[in-house]
């Protein structure tokens, strides 16, 4: 993050003097400051681009005739998602200071010759890979009989989610799901560049899914958690807790085979008739 806090220190913070001048660029309350800022105001950008994006082209509006599908849900997915952003931002900010601080193991070398390309597609995929555990693990904990009411419950609410409600948490439980991307590069060698890619990509793979559009190809039906997978989980709850793939679900025996795939519609159910035909 500090790519970004050095273009805004550049060509906004400082040369506008948005801060007193005794407030230099490596003045920590200053940066901490401009982190919270930056990540809120690009995270609530990513989130609500990408769900209007998604919501128009790829999510099926007849299912907001759906029997379980809340009144105003909509609005209500945006609102929970702003109350709760600005409390999960500001423990993002702290560990987006301690990575420009220089406490975590991020470095702006994309290494040389003709494996470089092989380097970051290594570290790409440890990154993913390490982080679907974690939030795995995370997930199914907040659906512990004891955390669950007090946490993930809110998340739960939409049993027929939109886009709109993939950043729908609780604060706590938000920033529990996010905690392994932010651990990773405190464990882990990664590229700035590389980190900061994935910080947008997974934003927008959490809009994804919950998105309603079940098309994938059909080779990676049974490695990727895509839409059709986390649909029936906010539907049945125990199953399917994975964020990228079904390998954790598979080995914690938590996989269920998407409903979408087996022939149901919700959108045949959002009918009065349930779609029958006379």
């Amino acid at each position: 993050m500090d790519l970004v806090l050095a273009v805004a220190d550049h060509h906004v913070l400082t040369p506008y003097h948005v801060y007193p001048a005794t407030w230099t660029e490596d003045y920590l309350p200053r940066q901490l400051l401009s982190l919270f800022v930056i990540t809120e105001v690009g995270g609530m950008a990513i989130y609500l681009s990408m769900a209007m994006l998604a919501y128009h082209f790829l999510f099926d509006k007849r299912v907001l005739e759906h029997p379980q599908m809340l009144p105003n849900q909509i609005w209500l997915e945006i609102s929970t998602s702003m109350k709760s952003s600005t409390f999960m931002t500001l423990p993002t900010a702290v560990m987006f200071l301690l990575e420009v601080r220089g406490w975590s193991r991020l470095h702006s070398d994309f290494g040389s010759g003709p494996l470089a390309v092989l380097y970051v597609g290594r570290d790409i995929i440890s990154f993913l890979f390490f982080t679907d555990m974690c939030i795995y693990w995370i997930h199914r904990g907040l659906h512990h009989r004891l955390v669950y009411k007090h946490l993930h419950k809110v998340h739960h609410k939409w049993k027929i989610p939109t886009p709109f409600a993939s950043h729908a948490f609780h604060p706590v439980d938000g920033f529990m799901q996010s905690l392994p991307y932010h651990v990773y590069p405190f464990l882990f060698p990664l590229n700035k560049f590389t980190y900061l890619a994935l910080f947008v990509i997974v934003n927008v793979w959490t809009v994804s899914i919950h998105d309603g559009y079940y098309k994938v190809p059909k080779l990676l039906e049974p490695i990727v958690n895509g839409s059709a997978h986390h649909t029936d989980h906010h539907l049945f709850f125990d199953y399917n807790y994975g964020q990228y793939f079904t390998l954790w679900d598979r080995i914690g025996s938590s996989f269920k085979y998407p409903s979408a795939f087996e022939g149901r519609s919700l959108v045949r159910e959002s009918q009065p008739d349930g779609g029958k035909v006379e």
